[in-house]
């Protein structure tokens, strides 16, 4: 099994020319930093789609449109917006600034500034965003702060729009057993399988880590139920190998509980609640977090790793269960 990755700063310099100094001692500054140089904004998208970025720097000298329309785009992607996009520039044009601004730049250095306002700016930028964006230091997904943020824009938008809630069950008996360490891995490839289904299935899909074992992606209604079934899939084929091969053949392993008696612990499982705007209005982010979350409890409540889905209007109806398999999901 992969270890959880440690904090690697990924920073990106999208340029036909060489690294500019300043990045170089801005990535040399930032414990276990990695400096990429990429050439076109397709290999930026590719390296978006391999893992986090912590920073984007955009050569503006050179196919400024292309690089505006790159920036424009990641700007309005769920996953990608938390990204810090700088332009940089020998140059100074306020047509140019103003252009870069307009598409969403968090930043433009220009040649205006000296050496060391640059280096000042560029190192604000990287500071601005880890305390805003607050990602969880073991997923590094975004936060509460991010989500309510994308579960604001969904519902000023219009669209028809699912909240999923995703909750680890029998985690603590494993983190418990086995010690943080392992169970931080667990937090980790659960985020993974999420993030990765959901990029795959949904391009405009997001996911967000509440923090502990709970997690958050919110996805077009249409989505929901492939995407959720392909999570409950790969969770419930990956997770068992997180055990000994005795504990996966018996379906539960051994451990005292606080009495000092030995017990039978169940194997993890995943309980997925979502809700929908389909037959629902919602004034307020926080009360769209709160329904999933009740949905959430109502999955624990089923065996195995279930999703379900709130089918309430005006008057409440019962909630449909998904079994955990995609054979035997409607």
């Amino acid at each position: 099994m992969t270890e959880g990755p440690r904090r690697r700063a990924r920073i990106l310099w999208l340029s036909s020319t060489e690294v500019p100094p300043l990045l170089e001692r801005l990535c040399e500054a930032t414990e276990g930093g990695v400096l990429t140089r990429l050439s076109s904004p397709e290999d930026v998208e590719q390296a978006l789609d391999r893992g986090i970025v912590e920073l984007l720097v955009v050569d503006a000298d050179g196919n400024f449109d292309e690089r505006l329309a790159l920036c424009r785009s990641m700007k309005t992607d769920p996953f990608n917006s938390v990204v810090p996009v700088v332009f940089h520039s020998r140059e100074s044009r306020m047509e140019r600034i103003e252009a870069a601004f307009e598409a969403g730049a968090d930043e433009f250095l220009n040649g205006s500034h000296s050496d060391r306002e640059r280096a000042l700016r560029l190192r604000m930028v990287v500071e601005r965003a880890a305390r805003d964006v607050s990602v969880h230091p073991t997923t590094m997904l975004p936060g509460t702060r991010i989500i309510q943020h994308d579960i604001r824009r969904r519902m000023d938008s219009g669209e028809r729009f699912a909240v999923c809630y995703a909750d680890i069950d029998a985690f603590k008996e494993f983190n418990d057993k086995h010690s943080y360490h392992r169970g931080d891995r667990v937090i980790w490839l659960v985020s993974m399988i999420l993030r990765d289904t959901v990029r795959r299935l949904s391009r405009r899909g997001f996911v967000g880590h509440v923090g502990g074992d709970d997690f958050i992606f919110t996805l077009p209604v249409a989505d929901m139920e492939p995407v959720a079934r392909e999570i409950i899939d790969a969770f419930d084929t990956l997770m068992p190998l997180q055990y000994e091969e005795e504990d996966r053949a018996r379906g539960f392993f051994l451990a005292e509980d606080r009495q000092g008696n030995i017990r039978e612990m169940p194997l993890m499982t995943l309980s997925i609640g979502a809700v929908t705007n389909v037959k629902r209005h919602f004034s307020h982010p926080g009360r769209v977090g709160e329904l999933a979350s009740e949905m959430k409890t109502y999955a624990k409540t089923k065996e195995g790793s279930v999703f379900v889905v709130d089918r309430r209007a005006d008057k409440p109806r019962a909630a449909r269960a998904y079994p955990g398999s995609a054979a035997g999901a409607e």
